[in-house]
């Protein structure tokens, strides 16, 4: 999956974290030195303001190093710049002297922290209101594990069983663009990129960068205990812009589950099968209410 992405893209988050430990533990330890540093050792304010600075870089740091995903933490201190670049901005505007010049070096050793702090935030592309879901599926196919890996191998087949999923378009070996219907009946598009890929063993892709909607997948193929098949096992990780509402719109849990048991009947089957008189074609809603399929009388009772 993309596991070795997110530590190259969280590993900046957590060396912020480190650098916050350390500015945090100086404003708390040697406070008067720090205002002296910054020219403001003769402001009354100042007294209050460096120590609480110091809680500030702290608890920051303790979410950045504490998170399992500390890359869209990092906005908190980007937060936490502009209030000192503001403070620090006012300080230098109403000294004089050598004071002055200490604040005016100190905003302009915070700036440089700042677009450090921004630059990380950006690169992540989330922020701690966004919402990432990881879910987890399995399910067990009586199918042999290289038939059941060739057919999820052709990405076409993929609307075949997945509510959503518009189309799949194939333009290489590697790349495709996927068209998903939303919660609000919108298409969303974007491009993705097989990232891993191990014949009859697992399959691995992720959005390319600036999609609505950031996602990644892992499917693993394994045969079943007592050779009855091909165990199934299906990770999904994205982000929802809308956060937890947006979550509760898609209901992606129940989605999930559903798709993978139609691929199941597909595999098995070769079509999803559903009751006499029900919606027909496999790109019906799965919400509509199912029974399991009766053989087809011309008369009486079956």
């Amino acid at each position: 999956m993309n596991d070795g992405r997110q530590r190259k893209t969280d590993r900046p988050a957590r060396a912020l974290g480190w650098a916050g430990v350390g500015l945090g533990a100086a404003q708390l330890a040697v406070p008067n030195a720090v205002r002296r540093i910054t020219g403001v050792d003769d402001s009354a304010s100042a007294h209050l303001l460096v120590p609480l600075a110091g809680v500030r870089e702290l608890c920051q740091a303790a979410v950045l190093l504490g998170s399992r995903v500390p890359g869209p933490w990092v906005w908190t201190r980007v937060a936490g710049d502009a209030a000192d670049l503001a403070v620090l901005g006012l300080a230098a505007a109403r000294r004089r002297g050598v004071r002055r010049r200490r604040a005016a070096v100190a905003t302009a050793a915070v700036a440089g922290i700042a677009a450090v702090d921004l630059a990380t935030a950006l690169r992540r592309g989330r922020r701690p209101w966004d919402r990432e879901l990881t879910l987890h599926a399995a399910i067990t196919v009586r199918r042999p594990r290289e038939e059941v890996y060739r057919f999820w191998r052709d990405l076409a087949n993929l609307p075949r069983f997945t509510s959503r999923l518009e189309s799949v378009t194939v333009i290489d070996d590697r790349h495709s663009r996927w068209a998903v219907r939303g919660p609000s009946g919108r298409t969303v598009e974007w491009d993705a990129e097989i990232v891993e890929d191990r014949p009859g063993e697992v399959i691995a892709w992720c959005s390319s960068r600036g999609t609505v909607v950031t996602n990644s997948g892992e499917v693993r193929f394994a045969d079943a205990p007592g050779l009855q098949g091909t165990e199934v096992r299906v990770r999904l990780l994205y982000e929802l812009p809308y956060g937890a509402a947006g979550a509760a719109l898609a209901h992606p849990e129940r989605q999930v589950r559903e798709d993978l048991r139609r691929f199941k009947q597909i595999m098995e089957t070769g079509e999803v099968l559903r009751a006499e008189g029900g919606p027909e074609g496999v790109r019906a809603m799965p919400r509509l209410r199912r029974r399991p399929a009766q053989p087809v009388t011309t008369g009486g009772t079956p």
